[in-house]
């Protein structure tokens, strides 16, 4: 009996599956050879992770009235506060060289300590690569111009200036904010972050290093106001503090040098300075009052941090995944080859 148009025969199809064998048991072991040698030849890297939250400024109790806005993503705190930097936009200090540069200066020490150096130098110096990225950069040093290569070896470490890099300076930055992640939840304002490296106690201490510049940027934004009117209020105390001492040691100089005299124009003389030096004194006091003040705002306005998970040495590499990534080319491999066997039977069918 005639098979109908568009049956599929099972049997038929394993069969012919079978007598292809031959093609799979060849195919496979050298996907999974050759796959499992590419892949050892990529470094391994770690992933740190630390979270925070910064204190929210000017919150006040809304009650159900807040959490229900928080479910939609609706932050009522950074609403009602007066930052113009929102914490959403955090993340975007990691495109500001400058920001990236200082994390370039922090000391780093691997786990076997056996490299003690600048995290700029760690990248420079100490990665490791794939050999056919190797081959690659050897094949581009080799067609650089030597005006690129003189350009290469003036360029500073320092990074003095982050804003004039070098093209070697330059993507090392690239390299360094690709290696670095800032995440804001805008519903809770927690802030994640991420650093990946080559060595588990690197990435732990860059993870750091974030954490604490950030927390520095995050106060130096919201007390900047705040420290100048300390730094104006510590001057003008200064200044009212010497007039009134100029004043002081003028009056008691005078009543001193005239203590016998009753002559109406020294008593006038007298109690002239001694107004004098009561008005610098009640404007000294009133400087320190503000200056006070301006201390008390300042303290204010500092936020603090709560640490909600701080950052660990990773014990095992985030990535490649290894296992994966040989999986995944042999199952490739495999729908290949029954693309190609299946494809056979159909025109062979036709």
């Amino acid at each position: 009996m005639e098979k109908k148009d568009g049956y599929i025969n099972v049997s038929e199809i394993l069969r012919t599956v079978l007598e292809k064998k031959k093609l799979f048991l060849i195919s496979i072991p050298i996907a999974i050879v050759f796959s499992t040698l590419i892949i050892i030849c990529v470094p391994r890297s770690y992933t740190a992770s630390a979270m925070l939250v910064p204190e929210a400024e000017n919150s006040v109790d809304m009650g159900g009235v807040s959490s229900l806005a928080s479910s939609f993503g609706i932050d009522l705190t950074q609403m009602g506060g007066s930052d113009a930097i929102s914490p959403l936009l955090y993340p975007e200090l990691l495109n500001d060289n400058g920001f990236v540069a200082s994390l370039l200066k922090i000391q780093v020490k691997t786990q076997d300590g056996a490299i003690k150096c600048s995290y700029y130098e760690y990248l420079k110096k100490h990665q490791k690569h794939a050999w056919w990225t190797e081959v690659i950069g050897a094949v581009k040093r080799v067609f650089k111009s030597k005006k690129a290569n003189i350009k290469r070896v003036n360029s500073t470490e320092n990074l003095e200036n982050p804003y004039s890099l070098s093209k070697e300076e330059d993507n090392i930055v690239g390299e360094t904010r690709n290696l670095i992640g800032l995440v804001v939840d805008k519903k809770t304002g927690v802030i994640t972050i991420h650093t990946e490296a080559q060595d588990p106690l690197i990435s732990k201490s860059l993870a750091d290093s974030v954490s604490f510049k950030l927390q520095v940027f995050i106060t130096n934004y919201r007390t900047q106001k705040a420290r100048h009117d300390v730094e104006y209020y510590k001057a003008l105390t200064a200044k009212t503090k010497a007039d009134y001492e100029k004043a002081r040691q003028l009056y008691g100089s005078y009543s001193d040098a005239n203590m016998d005299i009753v002559l109406e124009s020294v008593r006038s003389k007298q109690a002239d300075l001694e107004n004098d030096m009561q008005l610098k004194f009640n404007a000294y006091t009133a400087m320190v009052t503000q200056l006070q003040a301006a201390e008390a705002k300042l303290r204010e306005r500092t936020p603090a941090f709560t640490t909600l998970q701080g950052a660990s040495v990773p014990i095992k590499p985030a990535k490649p995944r290894r296992m994966i990534f040989v999986l995944a080319i042999t199952m490739l491999v495999f729908i290949g080859d029954l693309t190609y066997v299946l494809k056979g039977y159909i025109l062979g069918k036709n």
